[in-house]
């Protein structure tokens, strides 16, 4: 059930950022909610255009996601695939014939002259999300892993790789070339913004490619708003992908304080798992309120509680700085 609530800006990668950006979506009214969506993910492949972290969004807020991976489509089949294969093509990066649909129209509007932003929102309105989802940049970016055998795109180091490679850096090419897409400036203004959640994502390379958009940052920090991240390690492990891995070969500590350290001045406050109750005074010393609460999202009721328990800290933040 919608209710009343704060004006919220989210930041979000792709699977777990999701989980929040549901709970968000489900706790909101539809104009008081904006996800910005990182695109340090996207890549071509195969001739198309392919947007993981917004298709993720997408798919999640809409109800057509597959359930099981937190990725694709549901009830997905995978004939283009099969015959990709049997053509000799390149098969490390599946995509189903219903998501296939989604980089071709893609693809063929960004070819015509169409920006991602305009795609991407006439995409969530034909699929009935009413929140906005908006590109970090309409200017391409794209992540690249640094290894000891040298630099690997993201997908190749992700998927094709299965993130096996040492990490020991990032760069995000395009950034220093790129600009915040049309809305986020004004999403980010006034007096009526409540929240600036950054979701539980990895922070290098979900939320660190949001940041490395010159300009966007700043708009965070001038933001009247409270910046509460959610953390993405619990009890020193990710719930999803190869945060804590990455923490590791980058010579960090691979727990939740490391997190609230990365993020830095720009926190106020800071969502912890219940699980990590030893850490809160590590995180507090750093300046950054906390929020000990369960963070694992399994159901749809898992989603909906904790957005609303990060909104309300939000707010008592808010308050508590107006006070």
């Amino acid at each position: 059930m919608t209710t009343q609530a704060p004006r919220c800006v989210a930041l979000s990668g792709g699977v777990g950022g999701a989980k929040l950006a549901l709970g968000l979506a489900r706790t909101l009214l539809p104009e008081d909610l904006t996800i910005i969506a990182n695109t340090g993910d996207d890549f071509e492949h195969l001739g198309l255009t392919i947007c993981p972290d917004i298709d993720t969004l997408t798919y999640t807020l809409a109800g057509i996601s597959n359930t099981e991976t937190g990725w694709g489509r549901g009830g997905e089949t995978w004939q283009f695939m099969a015959s990709m294969e049997a053509l000799g093509g390149e098969t490390w990066f599946q995509l189903g014939d219903r998501d296939l649909a989604t980089h071709v129209e893609r693809s063929r509007r960004l070819a015509s002259g169409e920006t991602l932003t305009g795609i991407t929102g006439d995409f969530r309105q034909r699929l009935g999300i009413e929140p906005k989802i908006l590109p970090m940049s309409d200017t391409p970016v794209r992540t690249i892993v640094e290894t000891p055998d040298g630099p690997l795109p993201f997908q190749h180091y992700f998927v094709r790789e299965q993130c096996a490679p040492v990490v020991t850096g990032f760069r995000f090419d395009g950034a220093a070339d790129a600009h915040p897409a049309p809305g986020i400036a004004e999403a980010l203004a006034g007096d009526d913004l409540s929240a600036v959640v950054i979701c539980p994502s990895n922070p290098f390379i979900s939320i660190d490619p949001i940041f490395a958009v010159p300009g966007l940052r700043d708009m965070l920090t001038a933001a009247k708003a409270p910046v509460v991240a959610v953390s993405p390690i619990v009890g020193g492990k990710a719930l999803k992908g190869p945060t804590a891995k990455m923490m590791t070969e980058l010579g960090l500590d691979s727990d939740a304080v490391a997190v609230a350290r990365h993020y830095g001045d720009l926190l106020d406050g800071f969502v912890l798992d219940s699980s990590d109750a030893g850490s809160d005074d590590a995180v507090r010393s750093l300046g950054v309120d906390v929020l000990m609460t369960d963070t694992i999202m399994k159901t749809l009721a898992d989603k909906e509680r904790l957005a609303r328990e990060v909104l309300t800290f939000a707010e008592k933040l808010g308050n508590s700085s107006h006070g």
